[in-house]
């Protein structure tokens, strides 16, 4: 057994926006508690670390001080090494965390000889770490925010535990250069992808546990999405309420349809005409307490192979529950499909439970009156191609 020396801070309001439509956290995290959001970033460190307290004596830990870290480790009994001083506030308190607060905790970090930064967050945590760090230390993301293009990010909390084991087991000792990418927020909100690479960090070299760069694969083929689209129309049932998920790719049937389009929200359709647009969480339950068929549409995001936890988590435990795995619906060029070479499609709605029972085999609309089989995974389950 190797003893791990881990620097771990946490972005506590990390995802606020997600479940309410926002799209993101940045600069809006008071708004998304008002509308009911509730914080999650803790429950995912939890959900990652709890694999590891029986190597607790091969584990130490220097951290941030209250929810961006100190706190969570404590009440599982990990051992503390040092807890950095930041400002004088009181970090117990969701909201009283900043992203210089981040940098600072990193920044001493890196004079504390650890040997991996654990970090959970989205793409503008992975933005301050890397503004400090860049590739001199290695680094592991544990998915927490709404948008994570970067490719330092576990495939799941699990999956980031998971890897952490192995390194402890010494099974695992190389790393690679994954890139930190993130979005304008605002233009986000408006519809718009505008992508920015901002550096590389380095990353535990482990396929399976860790997420590629989100990247795309339509552009080529439009007339395959309109062959798609029309397919998921045709069989539309008209006393069917239909969930339309995120993306370019599912934006096709709203075009189809001839109806307007949330690209990067999600949007229901019943009787091909538009219910509602961009709707929350909140929202989607409350039309699922009052229709009695209710289906979800959705597609895989590029180059990751993530059908849930990434962009869209209105599509919350509490709303795919509801929905049932036979009515998900998932979508798919054969190019984007055969870009995930071989590996499964992941699933982390940021339930384990959940994730695990997901698990297993697809159907996928890839054409008209085409589709195929194709597995999804937690990250964890082993199901093969």
């Amino acid at each position: 057994m190797n003893h791990l020396k881990v620097g771990l801070v946490i972005n506590p309001l990390a995802g606020l926006g997600g479940s309410v439509a926002l799209k993101g956290s940045d600069s809006v995290a008071e708004k998304a508690m008002a509308l009911g959001a509730e914080p999650k970033a803790q429950q995912r460190v939890q959900s990652a670390l709890q694999a590891l307290t029986s190597y607790v004596e091969f584990l130490s830990f220097v951290t941030a001080p209250g929810l961006m870290g100190e706190d969570l480790l404590s009440s599982m009994g990990f051992q503390v090494d040092q807890v950095i001083s930041l400002e004088d506030k009181d970090y117990s308190l969701i909201g009283r965390s900043s992203p210089s607060d981040t940098r600072r905790a990193v920044e001493a970090f890196t004079e504390a000889g650890i040997d991996l930064i654990l970090f959970a967050g989205g793409d503008g945590t992975a933005r301050d770490i890397c503004s400090v760090v860049g590739d001199q230390i290695p680094v592991l993301g544990i998915p927490a925010g709404v948008k994570i293009h970067s490719a330092v990010y576990a495939v799941n909390p699990q999956s980031a535990g998971a890897l952490l084991e192995q390194m402890i087991s010494g099974e695992l000792t190389g790393v690679r250069s994954a890139d930190v990418r993130d979005i304008d927020e605002d233009a986000f909100r408006q519809g718009q992808v505008k992508a920015k690479l901002y550096g590389e960090m380095l990353v535990p070299e482990e396929g399976r546990f860790v997420q590629m760069m989100k990247c795309g694969g339509i552009e080529k083929e439009e007339w395959v999405l309109n062959d798609i689209a029309a397919e998921v129309v045709e069989t539309m049932d008209d006393e069917v309420l239909y969930i339309i998920g995120s993306g370019a790719t599912t934006k096709a049937i709203m075009d189809e349809l001839g109806l307007e389009n949330t690209l990067l929200g999600v949007d229901l359709v019943k009787n091909h005409q538009l219910v509602a647009s961009d709707v929350s969480e909140v929202e989607l339950l409350s039309h699922l307490d009052h229709e009695t068929q209710v289906k979800l549409v959705i597609s895989v995001i590029g180059g990751q192979g993530h059908i849930f936890g990434r962009g869209n988590q209105q599509l919350s435990p509490d709303v795919i529950r509801r929905l049932g795995k036979e009515n998900i619906q998932i979508i798919a060029t054969k190019t984007k499909l055969k870009s995930l070479e071989g590996r499964p499609l992941l699933i982390d709605t940021g339930d384990a439970e959940l994730d695990s029972a997901l698990c297993g085999w697809y159907r996928i609309t890839t054409g008209y009156q085409d589709e195929v089989v194709y597995p999804g995974s937690d990250g964890i389950t082993d199901v093969q191609v």
